[in-house]
């Protein structure tokens, strides 16, 4: 009797995830029809908060700078987050076009949530009515500006854009950029099914007048992180206006991936502390019961070895339809968004995606975090 329960329990479990790939799946056929035919008139500003990124930040002010996009219809603000390299001496040296503004964070400013403190200092010293964040360690085309912003309408609060990790050859990196493009995805076929919970600040954008009406960040300056998903779920669930995804590679933005396992982790427990500070608790218990999945694949074969051979059967299955709906979804996604190809190291990320998910998560509810130099809270 308790097998049979147990069993039925895993099977739940399963079931439930791939309902949530379903949606995913369904999600990214309905993203196609969201771009919108209105022409942006509002004026825009882009906010770069950056620490520490003196490799980066003279090609970023390039980039964002040499933009197709008119030039007096948008403007740039680095917001210095108590660097202490040489970044804001590299900036100070360049001879700045006239929409392009720097600023550092007074020390008084806030003493908690330091991204999210320089983004809304950013913000408060902006004059755009659509405001725009990415970070300093991207990589813009030309055309990523006007290929993100052709998503608004008059109805549309928060535009969604595409990151990648850039590609160095190795199978670390490899399998870097699948997982993460994994996460990209997943976040956009949320979007496209009109369950928005995961999207990245790489490459995001939002009415500004929306921002303040939902408080901006004013409930969660008690977070490290959360000046994305966060926003995004409380101008969905606060406000009548859209949500949307940029679906076009031409809106993409690149990074560098994860130089070690280290930081890889370091970054997964980041991301993974926000979980449990979603304002929608029917998604935290959606979200703990993919967790709870994840888990089961661990514990199924040691229930096999001691209790009965009918846990392999239910692994079996498990590992089948979840590597079956990832692999659609992925393959679906990546050829829309993605320059190229990311599926070669998919069955050992998916090997490997288990275990780091299962730990990550639980040490991003309990463990300590760390962000460039920094102890950081939840």
């Amino acid at each position: 009797m308790t097998e049979l329960l147990v069993v039925s329990f895993i099977l739940i479990l399963l079931f439930h995830y791939i309902y949530f790939l379903l949606k995913i799946l369904f999600g990214l056929n309905k993203l196609e029809s969201n771009l919108s035919v209105k022409v942006l008139n509002e004026f825009v500003s882009i906010i770069v908060p950056f620490r520490n990124e003196e490799k980066n930040i003279a090609q970023t002010y390039k980039n964002l700078t040499k933009q197709n996009y008119p030039a007096d219809k948008y403007e740039v603000l680095f917001v210095n987050d108590l660097s202490e390299d040489n970044s804001l001496k590299i900036l100070e040296s360049l001879t700045l076009q006239k929409n392009v503004r720097v600023f550092t964070v007074p020390n008084d400013y806030s003493a908690s949530a330091h991204k999210k403190r320089a983004i809304r200092f950013g913000i408060e010293q902006s004059k755009g009515e659509i405001i725009l964040t990415t970070d300093a360690d991207c990589f813009h085309s030309e055309e990523w500006l006007g290929n993100l912003l052709k998503y608004f309408d008059d109805n549309t609060a928060f535009i969604s854009g595409p990151v990648e990790f850039q590609s160095d050859g190795s199978l670390f990196n490899n399998m870097q950029r699948l997982e993460f493009a994994g996460l990209v995805i997943a976040g956009a076929g949320l979007i496209g099914s009109g369950n928005p919970t995961i999207c990245n600040a790489a490459n995001i954008a939002y009415r500004r007048n929306v921002f303040y009406k939902v408080g901006g960040f004013v409930y969660q300056m008690s977070l490290s992180s959360g000046d994305d998903e966060l926003l995004m779920q409380k101008i969905f669930n606060d406000t009548k206006y859209k949500i949307k995804f940029a679906y076009d590679k031409k809106a993409l933005v690149s990074t560098d991936a994860n130089p070690t396992v280290s930081d890889f982790y370091a970054q997964r427990k980041r991301w993974a502390s926000k979980g449990l500070f979603y304002n929608n608790k029917a998604l935290i218990i959606k979200l703990v019961l993919i967790f709870l999945f994840y888990l089961s694949l661990i514990v199924q074969p040691v229930l096999g070895i001691l209790f009965s051979k009918v846990f392999f059967i239910s692994l079996g299955l498990s590992i089948l339809l979840k590597m079956l709906f990832e692999y659609l979804i992925i393959t679906k996604g990546s050829k829309k968004l993605f320059v190229s190809t990311l599926l070669k190291p998919f069955l050992i990320t998916e090997l490997l995606q288990v275990p780091y998910i299962i730990v990550a998560g639980f040490m991003g509810m309990f463990g300590n975090l760390n962000w460039k130099n920094r102890k950081i809270k939840r």
